[in-house]
């Protein structure tokens, strides 16, 4: 199953960071189970939205930033468009590098003592570095489906420690729970699983990997794997979260200290590991994906080894190790960029929706018209959440 997988894993890796750690333990905490149907229904919305960027990336290496440079004729608005497009996804990962180096950070300090605190983001930041620099398509894939794979073990078992209520399981799937007070957690919840980054990435790995639209079910095959297995990880930290018996979580390993007395060091140990693994893979894909929506942006060569793609995802990485070298914890940052992606979400969907309905673009592959109205109804689910949570922060 695994020997064929495609660069699907990396969206898994890519989705699943310290942020997620950090909204699903919130939502565990706070609600329980009572939250697990928004994970549900953001799986099945990252399966919608992420099958169009395939679909995209076999028929266009230009990606979302390529359709809008050569179908945009009104320069002023082209380049305001790009712009948006260039700093939200460029800056904002500049921006997340610091929490994804950190979750790595403190996997570590799990399971070796704060001793090498200090040189701990060095030794993340070395280990990033030397991934993307020598890594190809093919190394980055198999080192990304062993570290998902022991992340999705590591908080996996950690959530069947916990016992959860099978009833109460089932019905935190199936029964929508919404209201002012958890929907800003919702949000983040679909933020942090619907992430918008990984619509650019995806589709320049899948432009990457595969060179024509015969491969359409092998994409397929490998987003739908890759997908299901980060949102089982997302809903195993979750359900850990719930079962823990903690009321309040002032950091990610406080979690794993609160089911020490009745789990042991295995608690500790398991949240230290999945966390470390939730940190790298997330410190690797936040620069590649900055570094591959430049390329598109300004219309660079498909070549990972030229120096400006690689300015800009060192520029990335270098950002997030300077950040811890000066302590900069950003908890809290990292809960509400989650809520942040949740909101820019419904902008970066409608640039997708536009691109696979193209005819020039896309022919034949196009999107036909169940494809459209799931689109549509993703689209309006999130803009709508989107809309909830402006009102419930500003009103």
């Amino acid at each position: 199953m695994f020997k064929n997988a495609g660069p699907g894993m990396l969206i898994a890796a890519a989705f699943v960071g310290p942020g997620t750690v950090t909204t699903c333990i919130r939502a565990g905490v706070d609600w329980k189970l009572g939250l697990l149907w928004a994970l549900l229904l953001s799986v099945g919305a990252t399966l919608v939205l992420q099958e169009m960027a395939g679909r995209l990336g076999l028929s266009a290496s230009g990606g979302i930033p390529g359709f809008i440079r050569s179908s945009i004729g009104r320069p002023l608005l082209r380049i305001l468009l790009l712009g948006v497009v260039l700093s939200g996804i460029v800056i904002g990962n500049a921006a997340y590098e610091a929490g994804n180096i950190s979750g790595a950070v403190l996997g570590l300090e799990a399971i070796f003592g704060s001793a090498g605190t200090s040189f701990f983001p060095f030794l993340v930041g070395v280990a990033a570095f030397v991934l993307l620099w020598f890594g190809n398509n093919r190394s980055l894939e198999r080192v990304f489906i062993t570290l998902v794979l022991i992340m999705s073990l590591s908080f996996l078992i950690t959530a069947i420690l916990t016992r959860p209520d099978f009833s109460q399981l089932v019905r935190g799937l199936l029964i929508p729970d919404i209201h002012s007070d958890n929907v800003l957690t919702v949000v983040a919840l679909v933020g942090t699983t619907v992430v918008p980054y990984n619509l650019f990435l995806y589709t320049s790995l899948v432009s990457e990997k595969w060179s024509s639209i015969s491969a359409l079910p092998l994409m397929r095959r490998d987003i739908i794997l890759s997908v299901l297995i980060g949102g089982i990880v997302s809903m195993s930290i979750l359900i850990t979260a719930a079962g823990s018996g903690s009321e309040v979580v002032s950091s990610v390993m406080d979690l794993a200290a609160g089911l020490e007395p009745v789990y042991g060091q295995a608690a500790r140990y398991g949240m230290g590991i999945g966390l470390l693994a939730a940190g790298i893979t997330s410190a690797i894909t936040a620069p590649l994906a900055a570094a591959f929506v430049a390329r598109q942006c300004f219309g660079w060569a498909a070549d990972r080894t030229d120096w400006k793609f690689r300015v800009v995802w060192v520029g990335v990485l270098m950002i997030g190790v300077l950040a811890l070298t000066f302590e900069i914890r950003p908890l809290e940052i990292i809960y509400f960029a989650q809520v942040a992606n949740g909101i820019l979400l419904p902008v970066v969907g409608v640039f997708l929706l536009w691109a696979v309905n193209s005819t020039r673009l896309m022919g034949v592959f196009k999107n036909n018209r169940t494809q459209n109205i799931l689109g549509l109804i993703v689209l309006v689910l999130v803009t709508g959440l989107g809309i909830w949570s402006i009102f419930k922060i500003f009103i």
